[in-house]
């Protein structure tokens, strides 16, 4: 897209520990380099690492606002802005993806990371809309624990069943040939002590 004038929408996807959102902040620190005006948002849930920052695995950070919803994503941006970026945007409504549309069609470059699959590789959220109407899609790759292959998928190892479960140590890296279907482990019942009042002496 260099060169280019107007708006557009840039997705970086991919799998957990693949690397997504040092590439939003490498490529956000480049506009502000040049200059650029530029504005950073989060989804008010992801507060694994920072409630004000979005922050890579490897400690890079970068002022961001936390939303709830895109309308108030929306709200919230800046009149005069140039790039807009957005992490873990798959946590976020699928108003997203019209908000994404609307500031491209306003001459706003958006960049926005997140999971394009959940742990059971169905797609999440928003992103197959995002992915259908970006003009940019970066596909992003970890590192296999098992094999040490391209991992694509986000094997969980812990936890429930719940599509979200926020969390690095639920999950794992893993590539198409060593990921295994997960199913939570029913949670025993607690056993039960009866405590019998006894005799006044």
């Amino acid at each position: 897209m260099d060169g280019y004038k107007g708006g557009w929408i840039e997705i970086i996807a991919g799998g957990m520990f693949s690397g997504k959102s040092e590439e939003l902040i490498r490529r956000l620190r480049r506009a502000v380099i040049a200059r650029q005006r530029v504005q950073v948002f989060k989804p008010h849930m992801d507060d694994r690492f920072s409630t004000e920052d979005i922050v890579s695995r490897d400690d890079r950070r970068l002022k961001a606002m936390a939303v709830v919803t895109s309308n108030e994503l929306l709200a919230r941006v800046e009149i005069g802005m140039q790039v807009v970026g957005i992490d873990e945007v798959q946590f976020f409504d699928a108003g997203v993806v019209d908000v994404c549309m609307q500031l491209a069609d306003a001459g706003i470059r958006v960049i926005a990371a997140g999971l394009d699959q959940d742990y059971m590789r169905r797609p999440f959220g928003p992103m197959p809309a995002l992915l259908a109407v970006a003009e940019e899609v970066s596909k992003m790759h970890a590192v296999c624990v098992r094999c040490r292959g391209a991992a694509h998928y986000s094997q969980r190892v812990s936890g429930g069943d719940a599509q979200v479960e926020v969390g690095d140590s639920s999950y794992e890296a893993r590539c198409r040939s060593c990921y295994e279907t997960y199913r939570a482990t029913a949670q025993e019942e607690p056993e039960v002590q009866l405590t019998m009042p006894q005799p006044v002496a």
